[in-house]
C-alpha cells in the first residue's frame, strides 16, 4: 500500500474466510477512461480479466473526491458485465464529507455502503453484504490452459494452505513475469520491457501433473544503493519477505546481460534464509552456439561457488523451453528438504570423516568431535557437539558440510549446521 496513485498494476489475490466459506479477493489497478498506452493499457486488460472471472464485484469509490469520467466509465463497464455489484464509498470516516455520499447515487447502483478501509469502519457490514449477495460460495476452476503450454491441466482455487511456495526472484527485467505467464499459459501478470513494471508480490496457484503449487512473482530486486524511497522501497521489502515465505526460490538470470554481483547478493539472501534454490538461466533462445553456452555455465559455476548444491536449468520463457523443469526440480528439492538421517548412521559417518581430517586449530585446547544429531527437516538442521567448538578453524564447517552432501545429497537445499560444546552431566 502506498500513497501514490497507480501503485497496483497486476491482479493481487488473497483468500479469506467469510462465515465458514473461503473467498478469493482480487485487487486490481484502477479502471480508467479513454485510450491508454503501454503499461496502463495492460493494467486495464488485467482489470477486465478480473471482472470476467468474478462472481461479485466491489466497486470502490472515494467519497472525498468528486465523480469523474473514470467513475462513470467504470460504472458502464461493470453494468455490461451483468455481475452483481456492491458500491462501497471509501473514506467515509470523515464526518464533514457525509453529504457527498448522495452524489454516488448517480452511478446507478443504489445505496452506497459507507466504509473506511484504513479505520475498518463499516467493514463487518460489507462482509455481511458480500455473503448475502453470494449466498452460496462453491469453489470453481477459474482458468483452463491450453495443452500447448506443456500439459498444465488447470489452475484451480483450492482450499489447501500446504501447497509448496515457489518464489521467482531476480534483477529487474530478467523475465520473471514472462516466466510466470508462460507457466500459466495466460497473461496473468503484466509484462513490459520497461524495468520496474511489477511492483507487488503476486501469488498465483497452478496445478501441474496433479500437484498444486503457489507461484510468487516479485518485483526486480535492485542493489540497496539504487532503491528509491516509496514504491521501490516497499517492493524491495516485500521481495525479501517472499523469500521467507518460500520453500524454493527460482533465481532467474539473464543470459544476455550476464551474471552480476546483484545475482550473487540475491542468492546469498536465499542461503541466509536456508531455502531451496534453483538457478534458472533465461533467454537461452538468444545464445548462438554451444561454446557460448559452455562459457556461460563456467562463469555461473565460478560466481555461485558458495552454493554449489543449487541445480541449474537453462530455459526460454519466450519459447516455453524447459520451463516446467522448475516443477520437477522443486519436487526433488522438497524431498531433499525433508530427508532425515538417523542418529546412529550420522554419528558413524561423522566419526569417520573427522578422523580422516582432524579439526585444526592454533589454540592450545584442540577441538574434538563428540556426537551429532539431526534435529529438524525443511530445512535440514544438524547439531554437532565438539570439545572446544569455539576453537574450530573457520574452514572446518565448510569441510563437514561438503562431506555430508557427498554422502547424503541434500541437492538444491541449504542445510543448517550448529556447533555446541559438551553438555555437562548433572551429578546426583
Amino acid at each position: 500500500m502506498a500513497k501514490e496513485a497507480g501503485t497496483t498494476r497486476d491482479r493481487i489475490t488473497q483468500k479469506f474466510k467469510l462465515h465458514g466459506n473461503e473467498i478469493l479477493l482480487v485487487d486490481t489497478g484502477g479502471v480508467q477512461h479513454g485510450e491508454l498506452e503501454n503499461i496502463e493499457a495492460k493494467v486495464q486488460l488485467q482489470a477486465k480479466h478480473a471482472i470476467e472471472e468474478a462472481d461479485l464485484i466491489l466497486f470502490v469509490v472515494d467519497i472525498s473526491q468528486e465523480l469523474t469520467a473514470d467513475d462513470f466509465s467504470a460504472a458502464d463497464t461493470l453494468r455490461k458485465s451483468k455481475k452483481p455489484i456492491i458500491l462501497a464509498a471509501n473514506k467515509s470516516d470523515n464526518k464533514s464529507l457525509e453529504e457527498n455520499v448522495y452524489n454516488f447515487y448517480e452511478l446507478g447502483f443504489g445505496d452506497p455502503m459507507q466504509i473506511s478501509a484504513i479505520h475498518t469502519m463499516g467493514i463487518e457490514k460489507l462482509k455481511d453484504k458480500i455473503f448475502s449477495t453470494l449466498k452460496v460460495f462453491a469453489p470453481r476452476t477459474s482458468l483452463t490452459t491450453s495443452p500447448a503450454f506443456g500439459g498444465v491441466s488447470e489452475i484451480e482455487i483450492k482450499n489447501d494452505s500446504a501447497n509448496p511456495n515457489i518464489c521467482i526472484l531476480g534483477k529487474p527485467n530478467v523475465g520473471k513475469s514472462s516466466l510466470v505467464n508462460a507457466l500459466l499459459g495466460s497473461e496473468k501478470v503484466i509484462v513490459s520491457e520497461i524495468p520496474g513494471t511489477t511492483r507487488d508480490i503476486v501469488d498465483i496457484e497452478i496445478t501441474y501433473n496433479d500437484k498444486t503449487y503457489n507461484l510468487i512473482d516479485t518485483a526486480g530486486l535492485k542493489k540497496p544503493g539504487q532503491i528509491k524511497r516509496g514504491i521501490e522501497k516497499f517492493s524491495s521489502i516485500r521481495c525479501l519477505g517472499a523469500i521467507t515465505k518460500s520453500d524454493v526460490v527460482v533465481l532467474l538470470i539473464d543470459s544476455q546481460t550476464g551474471i552480476t554481483n546483484q545475482d550473487c547478493h540475491i542468492a546469498q539472501k536465499v542461503l541466509e534464509n536456508k531455502k531451496g534454490l534453483i538457478l534458472a538461466v533465461n533467454k537461452t533462445d538468444l545464445i548462438e552456439s554451444e561454446e557460448e553456452k559452455d562459457r556461460m555455465l563456467m562463469r555461473l559455476k565460478r560466481k555461485f561457488e558458495f552454493v554449489p548444491w543449487a541445480p541449474v536449468v537453462l530455459i526460454s520463457a519466450k519459447d516455453k523451453e524447459n520451463i516446467f523443469e522448475i516443477f520437477s526440480l522443486t519436487e526433488k528439492i522438497l524431498i531433499e528438504q525433508n530427508k532425515r538421517i538417523s542418529t546412529n548412521e550420522l554419528n558413524s559417518f561423522l566419526q569417520k570423516i573427522t578422523r580422516k581430517h582432524l579439526p585444526a586449530s592454533a589454540k592450545f585446547k584442540k577441538p574434538k568431535f563428540l556426537y551429532a544429531t539431526q534435529v529438524e527437516t525443511s530445512p535440514p538442521k544438524f547439531v554437532l557437539f565438539f570439545k572446544h567448538p569455539e576453537n574450530l578453524h573457520f574452514s572446518y564447517p565448510r569441510y563437514l558440510e561438503n562431506e555430508i552432501r557427498k554422502e547424503y545429497g541434500f541437492i538444491g537445499t541449504a542445510i543448517n549446521l550448529k556447533f555446541k560444546g559438551k553438555v555437562a552431566v548433572k551429578q546426583s
